[in-house]
């Protein structure tokens, strides 16, 4: 018995102290507590602190409660030491005042003012002041009334600070207009922008547009200038002769991409607008100026759906290029920046395209009588056909000539010929060849080494496809659809995107099964007409959705390792297509030629040069997307652009393969400046980010490339 207690006594002499192990992480978080830095005037107070914590985590444990109490005084001495630390989480800047007028909002760089009686906002820096125009009586456009915010008889403003910036928030009730409906604004300055959001409560039916912010007022001297991405992009100077406005969504010629800017002494305010889908762009400049440019929240299916968001930059030292940068920057943040590196990894295809001139060829233009375009006097000429077989004859002299690879864009191999039975145009139109010539074809550009691809659309619903049924067209809210008999097919509506997808997948299925090797495919239109929305009962289609489905038609090709490619560029579809077979300049009276609309700048490009391929027109005076007196050979060298084939000639062939050359050197390059140089802006030069720099003079011709 005596030997058993014993034992039992040497064992609980010899056992570990329980709390030794977890003291000793007191100790290590105690050492720890040494880095926090405290000012001058409390260090010896924070040595104390230490000192006494030290000691008392020195002393035995003998219980639980005990070591709580030690705990307990760590963290007591942790908070005062955070407390009183040299460097605490802090938040911007923010004072907001409630002034006679109105009310402001600063964050010590910004400054934000609100009015009250007109809704007018003015957004400065210490260096210059941006005023935004009053609202007016259309405000807010329903389809039974119209009615502005200064007709709320409710208005509240409070101030609201996040930790990133300072803001306010403005309620806006009880307008006499429209009972129980409420606008909410917020606003937050962030740094140097300015970030605003406009949402609705309760979402109302019935609902158009709403147009808020209105327009930063402008001058009409030369230096007050509109940089507008209309097209591949333009400056407009606020004494600009020539009128011109647009009102259309973005995604558009009239916005190629969803920004727009003002300069005006070497400052600049640049608009991105963050919610695209459901919005546009309203702008209007009269004869000399001056120019006001706004945004436009249009409704989705009758209804705001969801807050709308609208970004300003204030850029102290502006050009019209450092907003296109700015824009980019926020294109590669949202994460539908996609180089053309990237999507060649995913479509090695792709490789065999960059740098290759493009030649369009087509086979059969069958115009029926209901087509605005069929010609009354010469009737024959309602008929072009040129056989597979010819074609593929043509494309041998051009191997001869000196074009040793090529993109080969094919139109009119459809049963009705061009433009006409889709999204129907199978079997291959006999006349043409059939499947055996266009087999033919596929395998001649195969053989040169050009690159086969062809013409398609998805949009375009005519009634002489043989699936054709109304329920299957876009349909406004009203009922109404909008119907064309413009092209070769004649009378047509719109094809609900929902279901051009799946058109896709037949159409190219049956291409596979006939052994025709496509290996490129062009949806028309899709990249230069707005998204559209449907109110079929039972089938609704809002712009989103239409981005989704328009962006799967190319998915489906993508994975069968197809290159893609659509009209124009637009913003949307950058990430998944490849190719966009113009990317020009705006012109009057029409985009077929005339004189430029305000001064042509590449910003498209500055954003998206190495996303995208773009070929250019080639013709020494003015053209399709070429203001007149240019030459769109030198708007492609400038551009790093790819050159269309217009000739066989030796003199043609050596601009053509000289370009490709420049567009393959480079084509995967950022363009990152374009400027003029010296007086007036015939004389230019851009910068590729490889080092390759061209400038060219549109009066004398000349042109230099130098390559690093």
């Amino acid at each position: 018995m005596f030997t058993s207690w014993l034992i039992i006594l040497c064992g609980l002499t010899g056992a570990e102290d329980p709390f030794a192990a977890r003291l000793e992480t007191l100790r290590f978080h105690l050492d720890r507590l040494e880095a926090i830095e405290v000012p001058a005037p409390v260090q010896q107070e924070k040595a104390e602190r230490l000192r006494a914590l030290r000691d008392l985590l020195s002393a035995p444990v003998p219980d639980e409660a005990t070591f709580n109490e030690r705990y307990n005084a760590m963290d007591a001495t942790r908070s005062w030491l955070l407390a009183h630390a040299v460097e605490r989480p802090g938040r911007a800047e923010a004072v907001f005042r409630e002034l006679d007028y109105g009310w402001q909002v600063g964050n010590g760089v910004l400054r934000l003012e609100l009015r009250r009686d007109d809704f007018s906002m003015t957004l400065s820096d210490d260096v210059t002041a941006w005023r935004f125009l009053p609202g007016d009586e259309r405000d807010v456009v329903f389809r039974d009334v119209a009615f502005g915010f200064t007709s709320a008889r409710d208005v509240t403003v409070t101030p609201l600070h996040p930790g990133y910036g300072a803001g306010m928030q403005a309620r806006l009730a009880d307008f006499p207009a429209k009972p129980g409906f409420t606008v909410w604004i917020t606003a937050q300055l962030v740094g140097r922008e300015m970030v605003m959001d406009l949402a609705i409560e309760p979402d109302s039916s019935g609902l158009l547009h709403v147009d808020w912010p209105k327009a930063v007022e402008t001058g009409n001297a030369p230096g007050d200038t509109a940089v507008i991405p209309r097209m591949q992009g333009m400056l407009l100077p606020g004494n600009w002769a020539h009128p011109l406005q647009a009102e259309e969504l973005f995604n558009s010629r009239s916005f190629y991409m969803p920004w727009w800017g003002h300069l005006r002494e070497g400052h600049g305010l640049l608009a991105i607008v963050e919610t695209p889908d459901d919005a546009g762009g309203v702008y209007q400049h009269l004869a000399g100026g001056p120019t006001r440019v706004a945004p436009r929240w249009y409704a989705s299916l009758g209804m705001l759906r969801y807050a709308r968001t609208i970004r300003y930059v204030l850029q102290p030292e502006a050009t019209y290029v450092t907003m296109a940068k700015r824009y980019r920057r926020a294109v590669i943040e949202r994460g539908d920046f996609v180089s053309l590196r990237e999507k060649a990894a995913r479509t090695p295809a792709l490789n065999e395209v960059i740098g290759r001139p493009v030649i369009h060829q087509g086979s059969l233009y069958h115009f029926v009588s209901e087509s605005a375009l069929f010609n009354k006097t010469r009737i024959e000429a309602n008929h072009q056909l040129q056989t597979f077989d010819q074609l593929a004859a043509i494309l041998r002299e051009y191997k001869k000539a000196g074009i040793d690879a090529a993109y080969v864009h094919l139109d009119g191999w459809g049963f009705y010929g061009y433009d006409s039975g889709h999204p129907d145009p199978l079997p291959v139109g006999p006349e043409q060849g059939g499947w055996e010539g266009l087999k033919r074809y596929a395998d001649t550009c195969g053989e040169l080494g050009y690159f086969f691809a062809i013409h398609d659309n998805y949009r375009d619903f005519y009634f002489n496809a043989v699936s054709f049924e109304d329920r299957m067209s876009v349909t406004r809210l009203d009922g109404s659809r909008e119907e064309h008999s413009t092209w070769c097919g004649g009378r047509q509506l719109i094809l609900n995107p929902r279901f051009a997808p799946e058109y896709v997948r037949r159409n190219h299925d049956l291409f596979a099964a006939r052994g025709i090797p496509v290996r490129g495919t062009y949806i028309d239109v899709f990249s230069v007409v707005p998204l559209e929305e449907s109110a079929v009962p039972g089938m609704p289609l809002t712009r989103s959705d239409c981005a989704r489905y328009r962006r799967q038609c190319f998915e489906i090709l993508l994975a069968r390792g197809y290159v893609v490619s659509s009209e124009e560029g637009t913003d949307y579809l950058a990430p998944v297509l490849h190719l966009v077979h113009h990317a020009p300049y705006a012109t009057y009276p029409k985009i077929g030629g005339g004189n430029a609309c305000g001064i042509p700048v590449p910003l498209f490009n500055l954003v998206y040069h190495d996303a995208l391929l773009i070929p250019w027109e080639m013709g020494d005076d003015g053209g399709w997307g070429i203001p007149k007196g240019d030459s769109g050979r030198l708007h492609c060298l400038l551009n790093a652009g790819l050159p269309y084939v217009y000739g066989a000639d030796p003199e043609s062939v050596r601009r053509v393969n000289e370009a490709a050359e420049l567009a393959r050197y480079c084509g995967l390059s950022e363009m990152v400046s374009h400027e003029f140089i010296g007086e007036g802006f015939r004389h230019q030069k851009s910068v590729f980010s490889d080092g390759t720099e061209v400038t060219v003079d549109f009066d004398t011709g000349e042109y230099k490339i130098k390559y690093p």
